[in-house]
């Protein structure tokens, strides 16, 4: 094989390599999306099997984590990637730990289920819990989406998102503070509840982090301690 054949061989095996760790973080995004999707099924029917279904997959995820991380590290080590190529490989190795901490997050939610929540769910938050729940899912399906094609636009978009998601959850803990206040006997049944929708704010936030690795993955730009007018004129900037 001749120099320049070489080179072209080694420059489709590194593309490869590159397509596959891709691959394998949507893979990992969308287990945990269903994951999530079963966790609130649980939580808002009270069914503590799915809830164990949901807590025995997140070794699935632990262990994508871990063949993600290492197969970055391969690359790295043996490629020497640069530019956008090794934001790439940057962007993938941050982007699987939030998913991983998203995952962790959907735990607590399901291991939430196991815990009496009878006289806790009143209807009013229950719907605010399923409306929440959604909204992180939606976040989590767009954002591995902007992943899968380098969207920008997309990203920045589930960044605003989180903003709902921060509002229906100040609204769920107060409505969940005046039960506690009416009826203290309440307060560990309903703190369960509260956790819950922690677990779910935290969740967009993980979201938000994996927008963020896109837009930097585009345009090179750490925007993590950016506000997103900034993030937002700078884009319209760039494609004047």
């Amino acid at each position: 094989m001749d120099k320049l054949n070489l080179g072209q061989h080694i420059s489709q095996r590194f593309n490869e390599e590159l397509e596959d760790v891709r691959s394998k973080v949507l893979h990992m995004g969308g287990i945990v999306e269903e994951q999530l999707a079963q966790a609130m099924k649980a939580l808002l029917a009270g069914d503590t099997d799915l809830a164990s279904e949901v807590i025995a997959k997140d070794q699935r995820v632990n262990a994508l984590e871990l063949e993600i991380d290492e197969e970055c590290t391969r690359i790295v080590a043996r490629r020497q990637p640069a530019a956008t190529d090794l934001r790439l490989v940057m962007a993938v190795m941050r982007t699987i730990n939030d998913l991983e901490r998203i995952g962790d997050e959907v735990k607590r939610v399901a291991k939430m289920v196991r815990d009496k929540l009878d006289g806790s769910m009143e209807e009013e938050v229950r719907n605010e819990l399923e409306h929440m729940g959604e909204q992180v899912r939606n976040m989590l399906r767009q954002v591995l989406d902007a992943f899968a094609r380098t969207d920008v636009e997309s990203a920045v978009e589930v960044a605003k998102a989180d903003r709902k998601v921060d509002t229906k959850y100040q609204s769920i803990t107060r409505q969940l503070m005046t039960y506690m206040a009416q009826d203290h006997s309440s307060i560990p049944r309903v703190l369960n509840v509260l956790w819950a929708a922690r677990a779910l704010e935290r969740m967009g936030d993980r979201c938000q982090n994996i927008a963020e690795y896109v837009i930097y993955l585009v345009i090179g730009k750490d925007v993590r301690h950016a506000s997103l007018d900034d993030v937002m004129a700078e884009l319209k900037a760039r494609s004047r």
